[in-house]
């Protein structure tokens, strides 16, 4: 992977591996994509706290990894996970963080 291009973190793109629904966006640095492989479950590095964590921590809402696909460039990772508890995901307490629509500036 390339960890070059954002400080040495790397997007990743998270699906539900059933629905196909996107469900978040985080970001990872080398020891979080190794947890999160060797582990099974999706850990990230929060670039606000400046640590690793590991989605449902607090929760219980935990993502298990299915599968992580790697794009083109190799510096951006798409996980497809199984939700766990209760299956929100956002923090705020919806399913996923893409729930707002955002309308067009021209009419």
């Amino acid at each position: 992977m390339d960890f070059s291009k954002l400080d040495g973190l790397i997007p990743a793109v998270i699906q539900d591996a059933t629905s196909n629904e996107v469900l978040m966006v985080g970001f990872m640095n080398d020891e979080a994509l190794a947890l999160t492989r060797d582990t099974g479950f999706a850990t990230f590095f929060s670039r606000t706290r400046n640590k690793l964590w590991k989605k449902g921590e607090t929760s219980g809402n935990t993502l298990t990894v299915q599968e992580i696909l790697v794009d083109c460039d190799d510096d951006t990772v798409l996980l497809r996970v199984t939700r766990n508890g209760d299956g929100n995901v956002c923090h705020t307490g919806e399913r996923t963080c893409f729930s707002r629509t955002l309308e067009a500036d021209h009419q």
